[in-house]
């Protein structure tokens, strides 16, 4: 019988407890999870404007029915504006931006689209043809995170929500401690971010939701949504982390959320120097350094907000 109701009548097994429920109570439980993560890390303040960083695909399209469900269900008081990246992959992003376009539609909000083109004069198609598959992911991650600041910036939007996943901060945390990057290990499973220094606040409403269970909400919500995964992703050093959550999940379902709140617990000694956020010389973004990676990676001095914005406009309205 469901755990929630008492209902015979169970549709699944909740991968994330392992507890058997019924559809209509596995789409309220969700939504009143990702709510209760909402206001227990205090993401959202009336009159808050937050750009939905929005792909097209299963954890973005969830994410922005969800807060617009809880939005007006518990009156968060903040406006929501769309907010995507056109990293110039053919036959994926130019196909996941169709579906952006329909949830633009759908919810009657705002859409503004950056490309990889506008703001840094290459796709990521031209960068693999010119300098082959070798970090591409990386490179192509860099210029995303920046992306979003940027039109973050360009909107005026005071917060970011992103939607990644709890399987998505585990693959990160295990990754920051693979790589012995000490700086990132503390933050990496945090809800929420900061601002500051040419870098927007993040938020991650769907921090403890299972990667399973956000596509078995889209599924029994009847959510359409790009399921094409990106060519260059396999060559991504995540997705070997990724093999093995998968594995590590399926002998315990609760190791996903014990990285996380590892993750939360790990503190760096005060004897261990913190990398200092600074500005970017060229393009007075975020940056570790004088020169923030988008620069060094495209070997170019990037144009302003002012300078994209006539374009980025006009790509937001072009549908």
């Amino acid at each position: 019988v469901c755990y929630v109701c008492g209902s015979s009548k169970v549709a699944i097994k909740r991968p994330k407890n392992g507890k058997a429920i019924c559809t209509p109570c596995f789409l309220t439980t969700f939504e009143e999870e990702i709510h209760q993560t909402i206001t227990s890390w205090k993401m959202f303040s009336p009159g808050d404007l937050v750009a939905v960083a929005v792909s097209g695909g299963k954890d973005s399209t969830v994410l922005l029915h969800v807060l617009h469900l809880l939005n007006a269900k518990y009156k968060y008081g903040v406006i929501l504006h769309l907010l995507s990246v056109d990293e110039g992959i053919c036959g994926y992003r130019d196909k996941s931006l169709e579906t952006v376009y329909k949830n633009k539609e759908q919810y009657k909000l705002p859409l503004t689209i950056l490309s990889f083109k506008d703001l840094y004069g290459y796709t990521v198609d031209e960068i693999v043809k010119t300098h082959g598959m070798a970090n591409c992911c990386t490179h192509c991650g860099v210029l995303r995170r920046q992306a979003f600041d940027r039109g973050a910036s360009l909107i005026k939007a005071n917060k970011v929500a992103t939607g990644h996943n709890a399987d998505d901060i585990a693959e990160t945390v295990l990754m920051n401690m693979l790589r012995g990057d000490v700086n990132r290990i503390e933050k990496a499973a945090l809800a929420t971010t900061k601002g500051g220094a040419g870098m927007s606040a993040r938020c991650r409403p769907l921090i403890y939701a299972y990667e399973k269970e956000i596509g078995l909400y889209a599924h029994y919500n009847k959510r359409r949504y790009f399921s094409t995964e990106c060519s260059y992703n396999p060559m991504a050093f995540m997705g070997n982390l990724r093999g093995l959550i998968k594995d590590l999940e399926r002998v315990n379902s609760t190791c996903i959320q014990n990285i996380i709140h590892s993750g939360n617990q790990l503190a760096l000694k005060q004897k261990v120097k913190k990398s200092t956020k600074l500005i970017c010389s060229k393009c007075g973004f975020a940056s570790s350094n004088k020169l923030c990676k988008a620069v060094s990676y495209t070997h170019l001095t990037l144009p302003t907000n002012r300078e994209v914005q006539s374009s980025v406009v006009a790509v937001s309205l072009k549908k």
